[in-house]
Parts: C-alpha cells; sequence; structure tokens
C-alpha cells in the first residue's frame, strides 16, 4: 500500500482521536522531513510537539475566557509614573505568583483611579498564562449572585463557583456598603477560601474603615479581616486619581 492509499486512514483517525495539528500539518511536515531528511522519531517528534502547544494555547484562552476579565490588563501596561506612592518591587515580586502556590492573599488599598484594578486583572491574566484557573468578580456581584439563589436551594452548587477557582480576583470591596445578609454572604466566601485558595481582593477603603462596609458589624469585619489577613500582602496605593487626569492638569 502507497502513501496515498494511506491517507485518507490516517486523516480518519486523526479526526478521530481529536488531534487537529497533526491533523492539519502531517502532510507539511512530512514534505520538510523527507527534505530535510528526518528520522520518523524526529518526525513524530514535531507533530506532538505541535499538538501539545496547540492544546496548551486552547487551554490557556479557556482560562482567559472562563475568568471574565472585563479588560486584558497587563503588568506592562501600567503607567508606574502616575500613583504618588506604590512599591514598585512588591508590586513586581508578586508577578512570580508565589502567592497563589501559597494560598495566600494580595490586597491592594487606595483611592479611586489609581490603578488598583489594573494591577489586580493583571495578576490575574498573569495567572491564566501561568495554567492557573481564576475568577474575575466584584464584591457586589458576588452579594448578588448568592443572594438569588439563597431561597433556590442552589447555594452550595453556586459557592463552588467561588470556591474551585486556584486564584479569586475580588474588585471593587468597600465601593457599596452591605447588609447584614450581604456580609453574611460574603463572609462565607472569603472562610471557605480561608487556606485553599488565593484571593486579589481591590479596596478604597483603609482596613479601620471596614466596619463601615460591612453593615457596621465589628464581629463580622474581625472575622474576615482575620482570614483575610492571616496569609496576606497589603499594596498601598496613593495619589489622585488618573482618570481625573486632564482635568488636573489643565
Amino acid at each position: 500500500m502507497n502513501d496515498k492509499e494511506n491517507i485518507p486512514l490516517l486523516t480518519k483517525n486523526l479526526k478521530y482521536l481529536k488531534l487537529p495539528f497533526m491533523l492539519e500539518q502531517h502532510q507539511d511536515l512530512a514534505k520538510d522531513a523527507s527534505k530535510k531528511q528526518w528520522s520518523h522519531l524526529d518526525y513524530l517528534e514535531k507533530l506532538a510537539d505541535g499538538e501539545a502547544a496547540f492544546r496548551q494555547d486552547r487551554a490557556t484562552r479557556q482560562r482567559i475566557r472562563m475568568a471574565r476579565f472585563p479588560v486584558i490588563k497587563t503588568l506592562e501596561q501600567f503607567n508606574w509614573t502616575w500613583p504618588k506612592n506604590i512599591n514598585r518591587l512588591q508590586v513586581q515580586n508578586l508577578f512570580r505568583l508565589q502567592f497563589v502556590q501559597d494560598k495566600s492573599n494580595i490586597i491592594f488599598l487606595g483611592g479611586v483611579g489609581l490603578g488598583k484594578t489594573h494591577l489586580a486583572s493583571a495578576l490575574g491574566y498573569n495567572a491564566c498564562l501561568k495554567g492557573h484557573k481564576v475568577l474575575f468578580t466584584t464584591a457586589i456581584d458576588i452579594v448578588n449572585t448568592l443572594s438569588a439563589v439563597q431561597a433556590s436551594g442552589r447555594m452550595k452548587e453556586v459557592l463552588k463557583k467561588y470556591t474551585q477557582p486556584a486564584l479569586i480576583v475580588m474588585d471593587e470591596l468597600g465601593f457599596l456598603p452591605m447588609d447584614k445578609v450581604g456580609a453574611d454572604l460574603l463572609f462565607q466566601v472569603i472562610s471557605l477560601r480561608y487556606e485553599r485558595g488565593a484571593m486579589v481582593i481591590t479596596s478604597n477603603r483603609a482596613f479601620s474603615d471596614w466596619p463601615e462596609i460591612f453593615n457596621n458589624d465589628s464581629t463580622l469585619t474581625s472575622a474576615i479581616l482575620d482570614r483575610l489577613l492571616h496569609h496576606a500582602e497589603t499594596v498601598l496605593v496613593e495619589g489622585k486619581s488618573y482618570r481625573m487626569k486632564d482635568k488636573i492638569e489643565n
């Protein structure tokens, strides 16, 4: 049987095995192998490497899609000249992602418009690239989602959405106050992730003001801070809002 007779069966098997890179590239690589006198193992290695790279890229794109970033942000895009005060070396070190391995937390504190969300999103995006499952959300979205299912008996199922990812990026904690129900629901998520998964949190409120976020419940606030700060690094970002840059400079 010659090579031409083998091609339809090979194509059929590659489709059956769901090997899209090999299906698309095996003939072109076979021509290269013939010209460059690759061994059979060299040819197979090229096909396997290409298939592995294709699958890794597809998995990365899926992780990014599932993370639900509102906008893709990277560390390279961050404007270091705008915040009046930020520890650049501290932030850059976070992108080693050791905190994800350690299941610890990162908390960005500062006023509005200083790039906290940018840096938090960039950390999440980098974690996706490194193979970690990530979810980007806001504190209020968590509360609203859990409130909606609280009476339906699906609470345990929906909580998995917030407990399974290796990293949760929780944006805008403190932008809106919560009632007792909302504060209790958010505490559940934080408590379930304690020492089980990493979190990146952004807030425009100093820790001393957090009771105001959680319905002025000092006991609950202390419990939340106790879990968040036990294994945590705080990044302070100080300055004036970048979104007001043009008005400030005029």
